[in-house]
């Protein structure tokens, strides 16, 4: 029996069903094996082609870096007494993204805001400041700096949840912050540090590269929250501090300073001044006090031009404290002999078409009394002897018209005539006794020392050493001699001339320190009215510059007040500035300075009483005098107070060094004698009271 026939059609429909699936089959493993192609060449490209800079960026995620400030160089003066130093202070940042992790998208701005009200409440901030720094949901972000210790442990308190609801992200960490614990002393001079831990200005500006440090980059790995964990520390924190500088300054001179010369200055009612005092035989700066000056510690508070250093960035026309370099630089050239004679034209002189005038009018006067008159017109004759070429080239070679040096931002080089341009006679003259020039005091300071040290021009030297943290010596610095400016014969003359400026008839009495001779000048230099281009009526310039003991000086000393109202004779403002300084600086080298004719309680027996000596000193002066004022009885006299005395009816110039001398401040009305004083005489008071004394002419 046969088989049945085939369905050729059925046939036909299997093979073409096959015959699809087959190729459904190749289409699919052509697209994978496409798909393992490109996988397999990305995968090349990724481990082989690219393969470093993938590995970097994981590496860059699984790790993160810190950037660790190193600890700020210290600064010392002189006696290793501490001026700046930098200290760890709490300080509060925010990981906003730590803070609303898991947290529903509906909820943040609730989550948000009860967080910015408890954090602000801590803090002493803005709530809607804060609630901005959460919702930028930022990794870091600072939320309050250099905050007090009550505060940081607050923001302990709600990170840990023991003042409510655990609130994370919260940071709290330590980070400089400059702290200068003499305030005001030195402030000018040592600028600050701003809250990024850069110098803003002063040394802390020009001295950065040392105080810095070297900054280190830290790295270690981190979790999920974006913790740092390291797996490195820093071996030794002190290779990259910054290195601890030592001045020249002495803290304890310095105070004293900058408080006479604040004293002068609201005596005078003045605008401002400075002091410098250098010894003359190394050139290094003891002080160097400006005023007004401002406490760095809260440097936001103070006015741009209260944190300027007048002694180096404040050029001024010097007048007759000019006259100590013309008439050495005419003796050391030969122009004229010590006990040659000059007509001092009777105090009046023409050249060109100016009139030179003297103060003092004189005839005759040895060269030895040209400096102790301060006469202006045998000072211009001496130097339109020396011609204006001469007399340019020895100003220069004392320093005048070129900077000093100094580490100190923003120093004046003063002026000079240029070079290229001669003199004309007029300014030569001029320039002879301090007119048409400008000077800084710090110029004027190393002139005078170059004097005091037998005609050597020292570089001022201000910062004595450097070290690193661990104590090692990187720089020290030594006396250099700049150079020779005058022969030890010329600077050993001047030196006896400038002592009898100091003596009876000179014009820097008020400097006389007692058993010691004093080498000085003074000066009273008008200043120019921007508004007419002349010289003002009522804008002055007063000065005294000078060292001490005039043989084998200790210091030398410059004193400069700007603009004083009630006086403005350099003698009367600024040398007795000069006086109390030097005594200061006599004492620490441990030389006495007993004067008869000036007031101190310092010089006075422990069993004196202060108003009866200082009456009894100035009795000659004033002579005897019916007492106009009712004067206080009894009373103790306590720790850092002092008896006012009966002062009535004695000159302004002998009430106002007594009183300063006593430790007290003044308040000046009227000229004459004084008249009334408030408190009245007998009264105890405070030192550094302020005395409100009324003067009424002598008639």
């Amino acid at each position: 029996m046969s088989a049945p026939p085939r369905d050729r059609s059925v046939n036909r429909i299997r093979t073409k069903d096959g015959v699809w699936i087959r190729t459904r089959m190749g289409v699919a493993c052509g697209m994978l094996g496409l798909c393992l192609g490109l996988v397999v060449s990305a995968a090349h490209d990724l481990m082989v082609e690219n393969g470093e800079q993938w590995r970097q960026l994981a590496e860059d995620q699984r790790h993160r870096r810190l950037r660790v400030r190193p600890k700020r160089g210290m600064i010392f003066d002189r006696n290793h007494s501490v001026l700046a130093v930098s200290v760890e202070v709490p300080t509060i940042s925010l990981d906003a993204i730590e803070l609303l992790r898991g947290v529903p998208q509906e909820r943040v701005p609730e989550v948000a805001r009860s967080a910015a009200e408890r954090i602000a409440q801590a803090l002493s901030l803005p709530a809607a400041e804060v609630e901005k720094k959460i919702l930028a949901r930022r990794r870091w972000s600072w939320l309050r700096r250099h905050v007090t210790k009550e505060q940081a442990e607050a923001v302990r308190r709600l990170a840990d949840g023991e003042a409510g609801p655990p609130i994370v992200g919260l940071i709290v960490e330590a980070e400089g912050k400059r702290y200068y614990p003499g305030r005001q002393v030195a402030a000018p001079l040592l600028g600050f540090v701003s809250p990024d831990g850069k110098g803003r200005d002063g040394l802390e500006y020009s001295l950065a590269s040392e105080l810095d440090g070297h900054p280190e980059e830290l790295r270690g790995l981190r979790d999920r929250a974006g913790r740092l964990i390291f797996t490195r520390g820093i071996e030794d924190d002190q290779a990259f501090a910054g290195h601890d500088v030592e001045l020249t300054i002495d803290q304890n001179l310095q105070f004293i300073a900058e408080r006479e010369l604040e004293n002068a200055t609201r005596t005078f009612e003045a605008s401002g001044g400075s002091v410098v005092v250098v010894d003359p035989h190394t050139g290094e700066i003891l002080a160097l006090a400006s005023y007004p000056t401002f406490n760095p510690n809260e440097y936001g508070q103070s006015a741009p031009e209260h944190r300027r250093n007048r002694a180096t960035s404040d050029s001024f026309e010097p007048g007759s404290t000019m006259k100590i370099f013309t008439v050495a630089a005419a003796l050391e050239r030969g122009q004229i002999r010590p006990t040659e004679q000059l007509f001092c034209e009777d105090g009046a002189m023409k050249v060109d078409n100016v009139t030179i005038r003297d103060t003092h009018p004189a005839g005759w006067l040895p060269v030895s009394q040209v400096l102790a008159q301060s006469s202006n017109i045998c000072a211009a004759k001496i130097g339109l002897g020396l011609g204006g070429e001469q007399l340019y080239e020895s100003l220069r070679r004392f320093g005048f018209g070129e900077e000093s040096g100094l580490p100190v931002p923003g120093e004046s080089s003063g002026t000079l005539r240029p070079r290229g341009r001669p003199w004309v006679q007029v300014e030569t003259a001029s320039a002879a006794f301090g007119q048409g020039i400008s000077v800084t005091n710090l110029q004027l300071v190393m002139a005078t020392s170059a004097i005091a040290n037998g005609g050597e021009l020292m570089q001022p030297i201000l910062v004595k050493r450097a070290t690193t943290a661990a104590g090692e010596l990187v720089r020290e610095a030594a006396p250099r001699v700049r150079r020779r400016v005058v022969s030890e014969q010329v600077a050993h003359l001047l030196a006896e001339m400038l002592i009898a400026v100091t003596e009876d008839g000179g014009t820097g009495t008020e400097a006389e320190i007692g058993a010691y001779r004093v080498a000085g000048k003074t000066a009273t230099a008008q200043k120019t009215d921007p508004r007419t281009g002349r010289y003002s009526l009522d804008d002055y310039v007063a000065s005294f510059t000078g060292f001490v003991p005039a043989v084998d000086p200790v210091v030398a000393i410059a004193v400069t007040i700007d603009e004083p109202r009630v006086e403005h004779a350099g003698g009367a403002v600024a040398a007795p500035v000069f006086r109390r300084v030097a005594e200061a600086a006599l004492r620490q080298r441990g030389l006495v300075a007993e004067s008869a004719t000036h007031v101190s309680l310092s010089r006075l027996g422990k069993e004196a009483d202060p108003a009866r000596a200082t009456e009894a000193i100035l009795r000659e002066a004033r002579g005897e005098k019916a007492v106009v004022q009712e004067v206080k009885q009894g009373g103790h006299v306590g720790k850092d107070q002092v008896r006012l005395p009966d002062l009535t009816g004695a000159p302004m110039r002998s009430v106002v060094r007594a009183l300063l001398d006593l430790g007290t401040l003044v308040e000046v009305e009227g000229t004459g004698v004084l008249a009334q004083q408030v408190p009245p005489p007998g009264s105890i008071v405070q030192k550094g009271s302020s005395i409100r004394l009324l003067f009424r002419p002598a008639s």
